[in-house]
């Protein structure tokens, strides 16, 4: 697995090579890129890290920066290369290319093309009882702004009955949480900065409910691979065209989320989807 240094990149591609870990014997191992040299010196370390890892049977890599690396390793050890997301160079360069469906207005003809619902990712639903709910809180971004007081408003309505955790993240005003402290006090708060690595895909695998402020794209479709029911509140759209909210809303016809017709599906196990039609693919080749 090949990987710029971006945690959303490497989140997606250790999601599907766990994924065909869970399908067949998988021996894993990750190579992070030195993204601040130019793609020549790049390339010279590149080589000298694989010294010694024997050939691979799939190279898999997301996000640009990782492209010309995955086809090099591909090319020289003959392995699969899989790239997440749809990639800047043509997609018949790649063995696979598996890239969320709303990435594309008109997609295209290509073999090698799995549609996603979504990034892939790493969270898998808990065995046990779903117990909690939990609200997650993004922030202001390109496509969205952040309303403090329309969404404390939603917070007000969706934190009844007790039992609701409130967690937020890197883009959140950082008064934010104090305020629905103040406001709701019934509720738990779980600052990011206080919580540790793997916290939220552990709570997002066991909580029965949870809601997700839209600007918070790859949680929530976390949050529907967790497999609790999951509703969205709502945020300032800047860009009501944006390729990101065109797939919300695909998934609230679908009836995917809480509130209106949606009583919430479950999870969607993309990374396992896709691992096991990659898997099965290649072996009907053998």
């Amino acid at each position: 697995m090949i990987s710029d240094g971006k945690p959303g990149h490497e989140n997606q591609s250790l999601g599907l090579a766990e994924a065909m870990g869970r399908l067949q014997e998988v021996n894993l191992r990750l190579i992070r890129l030195e993204m601040g040299m130019g793609l020549f010196r790049r390339m010279v370390k590149l080589k000298e890290m694989l010294v010694g890892y024997g050939r691979p049977d799939y190279v898999i890599g997301a996000g640009h920066g990782t492209h010309m690396a995955l086809l090099w390793v591909s090319m020289k050890y003959d392995a699969y290369s899989i790239v997440l997301m749809k990639p800047g160079l043509p997609m018949c360069l790649f063995g696979w290319c598996v890239a969320p469906e709303h990435d594309f207005k008109r997609v295209p003809s290509s073999e090698g093309l799995i549609l996603s619902k979504g990034a892939l990712n790493r969270v898998k639903p808990s065995d046990g009882k779903r117990e909690g709910k939990l609200i997650l809180i993004g922030g202001a971004s390109k496509i969205h702004g952040f309303d403090e007081e329309g969404l404390m408003g939603q917070i007000s309505k969706v934190a009844t009955g007790g039992g609701w955790m409130v967690a937020d993240s890197r883009r959140t005003p950082g008064s934010f949480l104090e305020k629905v402290k103040r406001q709701i006090p019934e509720v738990e708060i779980f600052p990011h900065q206080e919580t540790k690595h793997g916290w939220l895909a552990g709570e997002l695998g066991r909580v029965e409910e949870v809601w997700v402020t839209e600007d918070s794209v790859s949680m929530i479709y976390e949050a529907l691979t967790g497999g609790g029911r999951v509703g969205v509140l709502a945020m300032p759209r800047l860009k009501e065209d944006a390729r990101v909210i065109r797939g919300l809303e695909r998934l609230r016809e679908e009836g995917y989320f809480l509130g209106g017709e949606g009583e919430g599906m479950g999870s969607l196990a993309e990374a396992d989807r896709c691992a096991r039609f990659i898997l099965d693919e290649e072996a009907n080749h053998l």
